[in-house]
């Protein structure tokens, strides 16, 4: 039993700072974003080490003469880039080769291990498991995030197996799981953009079809008003915007209400539940159609749904640019909400019924495919948690 928990008694509990060659981190340039260039050597910032990964898509990049006015934040190959400011603390990544011989402003910590003693991708590893994670929280705990210092760094307890080879066996099938999640993440995306330049084809109003308001083919509700006092462990469930992710259900955060609720607030299969009113202006106007699994439960005052027998295939219209421009202009500068009487006046382009019936079947075909790789992911991400616990900590051995 040790400070990081129970681990094989060949195991050693270390601190970073005993097996590091460097702890530190840059700065930023004077002039700032004026010196940044179009190409030269990468720039890191705290944007560009995720989870595990660098996100390289917005990559700065400065020139000789400024890379040797702090040359000792020169990155190196397998350099462990970790963030050490802001609300992506605790983020980390390897280093490749496609920053080599860049360098990290203040904000990114680059630790570099004495490759003897440990392999930069099993602490890599270690700092994004939850025995990594609570270290770095419990630094700042009663604090306001504003940062980790060298000297923490330093001190992080890493548990390590014996020999590289086992660190090694241990960080390769980690890699191997971030793969899996790495590449059905980008499938999910290249689906999502197939999905979208889908309905752009299929919306488009052609011949023979009609424009009408939504107000003329159906019925926009608002959600259910309740106090604090009436919110229990059970009742009648309550949907608000945190329920919608990515256009489908999700029952994270439920809410439950014992009061009476009228029929109309009671939702039906088919009903298309959105968000009318938030604190952020980006998730007004997501929306999702309401299944079996929730008929007869309810929704919240920040919600509205809308009730018509042709959703199946307004749903689609409504997670289009179609909709989304229009509750755009609506909203403009200053508005922050969509009121029943805007939603009423939102115009959707109708085919003929048959057509109606053929788009809504593709589209949901392809709904269908995108959330059965989404739950691919979550089970593949929920995989590699497990794995983490158990090879971090040697419950389970490799070598």
């Amino acid at each position: 039993m040790t400070d990081v928990g129970l681990i094989p008694s060949d195991w050693e509990v270390w601190n970073v700072g005993d097996f590091s060659l460097k702890v530190g981190s840059g700065i930023t340039p004077i002039g700032g974003q004026r010196i940044y260039k179009e190409e030269g050597r990468p720039f890191v910032r705290s944007q560009n080490v995720g989870w595990g990964i660098l996100l390289l898509d917005d990559i700065a990049f400065i020139d000789d003469v400024t890379h040797d006015s702090f040359a000792s934040t020169e990155i190196y190959k397998n350099d462990v880039l970790l963030n050490i400011t802001g609300a992506s603390i605790g983020r980390s990544a390897i280093a490749d080769k496609r920053v080599l011989r860049g360098n990290v402003n203040q904000h990114v910590c680059i630790i570099r291990v004495d490759k003897i003693k440990v392999e930069s991708m099993y602490l890599n590893s270690f700092l994004l498991s939850s025995l990594g994670q609570n270290q770095i929280s419990n630094f700042q705990a009663g604090g306001n995030r504003q940062g980790l210092n060298f000297s923490q760094i330093r001190s992080i307890q890493i548990p390590l197996p014996p020999t590289l080879a086992e660190q090694t066996a241990i960080a390769t099938a980690l890699s191997d799981a971030d793969g899996l999640i790495t590449s059905l993440e980008k499938l999910i995306a290249k689906k999502r953009n197939i999905k979208q330049g889908a309905m752009q084809e299929l919306l488009r109003p052609k011949e023979g079809w009609v424009v009408k308001r939504l107000g003329e083919i159906g019925e926009v509700i608002i959600g259910l008003t309740y106090k604090p006092e009436n919110v229990s462990n059970d009742g009648v469930l309550v949907l608000r915007s945190s329920n919608i992710q990515y256009d489908q259900l999700e029952f994270i955060d439920n809410v439950y209400v014992n009061i009476n609720v009228s029929e109309k607030l009671r939702l039906k299969e088919n009903d298309i539940l959105i968000c009318v009113r938030n604190g952020s202006r980006d998730l007004i106007g997501k929306c999702a159609l309401i299944t079996s699994k929730v008929k007869g439960e309810s929704f919240g005052a920040f919600m509205s749904v809308f009730r018509s027998p042709l959703n199946r295939y307004v749903i689609h219209v409504f997670r289009s640019d179609i909709v989304k421009k229009q509750i755009e202009e609506y909203l403009g500068a200053t508005i922050n909400q969509i009121t029943n009487k805007s939603l009423n006046s939102f115009e959707i382009p109708f085919p003929p019924p048959n057509e109606q019936l053929a788009i809504a079947t593709i589209l949901s075909d392809m709904d269908t495919e995108i959330s059965t790789l989404e739950k691919k992911l979550e089970k593949a991400k929920q995989l590699k948690q497990g794995m983490m616990q158990q090879l971090l900590t040697g419950k389970i051995r490799l070598v």
